[in-house]
């Protein structure tokens, strides 16, 4: 049952419960990346949490942490998304290191190299973002595209605050 928009693009309907398997095949794949891509970032977080120094210290130690904790929630609400589709959502830190895009950097030390960095996680947690988001409206998923939405919305305020302290 797919619907024709003002513009006569096909979209495909609303869904209500019951996404079968296939359905969910590509957000769940799409799901488990974010996961992956959120574990090394959240590493990453709690690495310069511990190891900032200098006059910005407090600032960016306390920063930090916010972030981290975010992250943390974000794991756990794509986890029990995953869930929802009848699918766990498991993973090794060897699945982790192997696939996720995000680097482990541990040669940082400077603070301004810190919030580059933790940036440049931003655009490859926003792209993957954007994956999830794709394959949610592809098959209707409203639940899964308001969860996403608001990530980015996160997301793009963090980006902005960071940026800001970086001029």
């Amino acid at each position: 049952m797919e619907t024709l928009t003002k513009d006569k693009t096909t979209i495909k309907p609303f869904k209500k419960l019951g996404f079968s398997y296939l359905d969910a095949a590509e957000i769940i794949i799409n799901l488990r990346q974010l996961m992956i891509e959120y574990q090394v970032h959240y590493h990453k977080l709690r690495n310069y949490h511990w190891n900032i120094q200098g006059p910005d210290f407090f600032e960016l130690h306390q920063e930090f942490e916010d972030e981290y904790m975010k992250v943390q929630e974000h794991i756990d609400i794509i986890a029990e998304r995953i869930n929802v589709f009848g699918q766990e959502p498991q993973m090794t830190l060897r699945d982790v290191v192997k696939n996720s895009k995000i680097e482990e950097n541990s040669d940082i030390v400077h603070s301004r190299e810190m919030v580059e960095d933790v940036l440049n996680d931003f655009s490859i947690l926003h792209e993957t973002m954007l994956e999830v988001l794709n394959a949610s409206l592809e098959i209707g998923d409203i639940a899964t595209e308001d969860i996403i939405t608001n990530f980015i919305k996160d997301l793009e305020k963090r980006h902005w605050m960071f940026t800001a302290w970086l001029k």
